[in-house]
């Protein structure tokens, strides 16, 4: 590989090579994260087919916007690594790169010949980054995990939706997202330490425990207290009033009214100086008790406005709220565009269609070296002759490969 960054590269992880040998969303979201920054990322995919996420969501082309967003920044190359000849490839890439990050299930590499002695026989000073369903350990290991799953046994799902109805999913990946940004503390995490001995460590992500890390107190208050937390809809359980209420208009707005000083504001604001000024309300354990007749207050107030003039009044009151957005609003909001959230670039489409599509922006914001979008995710095997000719992979081999399928 070049010693060059990408052209347009500023961040603070400029001159770190990441080799990322995962596929789906939980490994790619952590290389995209480190692309952003200025690290140069290699994804290698399967010859013909690529990463699977090529294909979801696919409303036009041969590449769906989704693989675009979650492998921006990214260079392809295509490389069987179940063949000798794509593991000795693989291999050479390992020893130019920092970080190898993978999301297969546990002994997959092994059985490729690619599993962590082989990583550092190679290079010794690679960080391995493993996320996977379970772990590399435990009686689980070797069961298939998907991000679903791991919100499941992670303890996510038994609280998300309605108490007379079945627990459901939230609209996005978020076990593998998570993952993903643990692979990455992780990774950076292990790199610093590297500067004391040279020899890199390797990190073990597993899906469910990302999610287990976000439950709060759920276990302890079980464990201690017996008590076993219950799904409660939209609203946010133990802390009163916080929810969604639904507005003349039909829209919803979500209110915030949880603190003791914000709370005497939210129901005067409702016409309820009653309860702003009852004692039995002045902190949280005395709301959560009422907790009902709280949200019925504040919802006979919601259901004679219309949801804008619900949200400019709880503004003007100081009392946290927002709407409910749509993609459209997204799009709309002045806010976003202001931060640097919504980036335009040209994309194919298919069918020989070429358009500026808004694409989501770089998180978190760093003011001296920001991250950047240099590019959106690549076509299959684009960098492929590129990567491979800066190991000294000449055209005559390159064409060999090739034909055997490797590449």
């Amino acid at each position: 590989m070049s010693n060059e960054p990408p052209a347009g590269a500023d961040g603070p992880l400029v001159g770190l090579r990441v080799l990322e040998l995962g596929s789906f969303i939980a490994a790619p979201s952590a290389g995209r994260l480190l692309a952003d920054f200025g690290a140069e990322v290699v994804k290698v995919e399967r010859p013909g087919t690529g990463d699977e996420l090529r294909r979801w969501r696919l409303h036009g082309g041969d590449t769906s916007l989704l693989f675009r967003v979650m492998n921006r920044n990214k260079r392809s190359v295509t490389l069987d690594l179940r063949t000798n000849e794509g593991r000795a490839l693989c291999l050479d890439l390992v020893r130019t790169c920092d970080v190898v990050l993978e999301n297969f299930r546990p002994g997959t590499l092994e059985r490729w010949g690619l599993g962590p002695e082989a990583i550092r026989e190679a290079n010794p000073q690679a960080v391995l980054v493993r996320i996977s369903g379970y772990g590399q350990s435990g009686p689980y290991r070797d069961r298939p995990g998907f991000g679903g799953v791991a919100e499941a046994v992670g303890g996510l799902r038994q609280l998300t939706g309605y108490p007379d109805r079945p627990p459901t999913r939230v609209g996005v990946s978020l076990a593998d997202s998570i993952a993903g940004l643990y692979a990455v503390i992780g990774a950076l995490m292990a790199l610093h330490r590297r500067r004391g001995d040279g020899r890199g460590d390797t990190v073990d992500v597993a899906l469910y425990e990302g999610i287990y890390s976000l439950m709060e107190s759920l276990v302890p208050d079980f464990d201690a207290y017996g008590v076993e937390r219950e799904r409660t809809g939209s609203a946010l359980p133990g802390v009163v009033p916080s929810n969604t209420y639904r507005c003349a208009d039909g829209k919803y707005a979500v209110i915030s009214g949880n603190s003791d000083a914000i709370y005497q504001r939210l129901m005067r604001l409702v016409g309820r100086a009653d309860l702003a000024d009852d004692p039995t309300l002045a902190d949280n354990a005395g709301r959560v008790a009422r907790a009902a007749e709280l949200d019925e207050a504040i919802a006979a107030w919601t259901a004679t406005l219309p949801c804008t003039d619900v949200l400019r009044a709880l503004e003007e009151a100081a009392v946290p709220n927002g709407p409910i957005y749509t993609a459209a609003d997204i799009l709309e909001d002045p806010h976003y565009q202001a931060r640097g959230m919504h980036e335009r670039h040209p994309v194919a489409l298919g069918a020989g269609e070429k358009k500026e599509v808004v694409f989501p922006g770089v998180v978190p914001r760093l003011e001296a070296h920001p991250g950047a979008t240099r590019r959106l995710g690549p076509d299959l095997g684009e960098d492929t002759d590129a990567v491979l000719s800066s190991l000294g992979v000449g055209a005559a081999r390159l064409a060999e490969l090739r034909a055997l399928g490797v590449l």
